[in-house]
């Protein structure tokens, strides 16, 4: 095969395989939207709807070091085609559920398939891209891939509130059985190669490879800006930012399912230009994470230290600068990328993925139990200072993130010192010595 050849069916595949992400975050997002229609359809409390939020990212991140293995053995193309069918399924029994606890099973498993999707996906831009277009291309998977969120906001409210619960579920199922066609007609594993196998793992196998990514410093440090960085922007997106927005700010449902666009449009402007800065200055990587965890948390503490309901244009600016820990948080896999060979590569991915959404669960869970401790449990009754108190909790994860975040940057320069002394002054895109 030729190189312009090669290179147009890396293009091809990124893309095919894109657009399984796409279905994917399109399929984790329809819930953002849908919070307060929920809490009526199954006549359920504030901490009873978290637990939606809280099953799907609770077994997304149990499973990314599982998946991560799985990615290492069988090859990123068939576990991304087993999770496509997954999601599709639950989200098909999601349309239907007329309970809370059949409701609760769908969405355990959107969980589950998501969570084969996104390792996959990196693992087929590290096997078909130059190591120099990687950084760039691994944010543009996240950005790109968030426009999922897009069409799980506006449209997905007017589905639900002209279609019904349903026919607008329903119809977003029927996008992964597109998605997962194509996949399973176009991806090859790597060139050449459409099913790529690695070595059978055994438990001590397992053990050795997890360990040793774990030892990387720059897998830690991954680690903790993943963890760091996405939390606000999951919490706000998946389930908490529509009913702050509408029942918190007191904006109407349009109003704020544009907001959460918005915030959408954000996170895509934005990650094209820290794929950029982190090739070209790989050594300020974490510096660059940190600064987005300190303009979120001082746009969060503007919006909540506002008296009475904040400005139109200060949510504007809030959303906007939530958005910006969805490609923050894409930092951690660079870190994670050049820290390990690629046959632990996957397996690292999944390590430093599995920490946003444990910080994401938290967050969730704890904003839930925060709003009906302030409420008495009332349902989606929820008033402006009930937020304020739950909206704060994240401060406490902020202070934690950004003190480990500190704490394995020392290590991690230490560490790349000793192997290479010129590392400050190379950049992504050069090989490595």
């Amino acid at each position: 095969m030729s190189y312009p050849a090669t290179v147009r069916s890396a293009w091809l595949v990124w893309t095919v395989a894109l657009s399984t992400y796409f279905v994917a975050v399109f399929h984790r997002s329809s819930l953002a939207v849908a919070g307060l229609v929920a809490t009526d359809r199954f006549h359920i409390s504030a901490a009873q709807l978290a637990a939606f939020a809280m099953l799907q990212l609770g077994i997304y991140a149990l499973m990314q070091i599982p998946v991560g293995l799985l990615v290492d053995r069988f090859g990123p193309r068939s576990v991304l085609l087993t999770g496509a069918v997954v999601l599709t399924v639950a989200q098909a029994g999601f349309a239907v559920a007329d309970s809370y606890g059949a409701a609760l099973l769908a969405r355990l498993f959107v969980g589950v398939g998501d969570a084969m999707t996104f390792v996959c996906v990196l693992r087929l831009v590290n096997a078909w891209f130059a190591p120099g277009r990687v950084p760039l291309i691994t944010q543009l998977t996240g950005v790109v891939g968030q426009i999922g969120a897009i069409v799980a906001a506006v449209p997905m409210t007017w589905a639900l509130a002209h279609l019904g619960w349903t026919t607008a579920y329903g119809i977003s199922a029927g996008f992964g059985v597109a998605a997962a066609v194509v996949a399973l007609i176009v991806l090859h594993d790597q060139p050449g190669t459409r099913n790529l196998r690695g070595p059978n793992l055994s438990l001590g196998a397992i053990r050795a490879s997890l360990a040793l990514s774990w030892q990387q410093p720059g897998t830690r440090l991954g680690f903790w800006v993943h963890f760091t960085t996405q939390f606000a922007q999951n919490a706000f997106a998946l389930l908490w930012g529509f009913p702050f927005l509408v029942k918190g700010e007191g904006v109407s449902p349009n109003v704020a399912s544009v907001l959460l666009t918005l915030m959408v449009v954000s996170l895509i402007a934005a990650g094209p230009l820290m794929g950029w800065f982190t090739a070209r200055h790989p050594w300020q990587r974490s510096t660059l994470a940190l600064a987005v965890v300190g303009a979120i948390a001082t746009a969060w503490t503007l919006v909540l230290a506002w008296p009475g309901r904040a400005p139109l244009g200060l949510l504007v600016v809030l959303v906007m600068v939530i958005g910006l820990g969805g490609p923050g948080s894409m930092i951690g896999f660079d870190l994670g990328r050049t820290s390990n060979p690629l046959n632990r590569l996957a397996s690292a991915t999944g390590i430093i993925n599995q920490a946003g959404f444990v910080a994401s669960l938290t967050v969730v869970v704890a904003i839930g139990a925060i709003l009906d401790w302030r409420t008495g449990g009332t349902g989606s009754d929820y008033t402006p200072d009930a937020f304020r108190w739950a909206m704060s909790f994240q401060y406490v994860l902020w202070a934690l993130g950004a003190v480990q975040i500190w704490r394995y940057r020392v290590r991690g320069r230490a560490h790349a010192l000793s192997l290479d002394p010129l590392a400050p002054t190379r950049t992504a895109l050069q090989p490595a010595a």
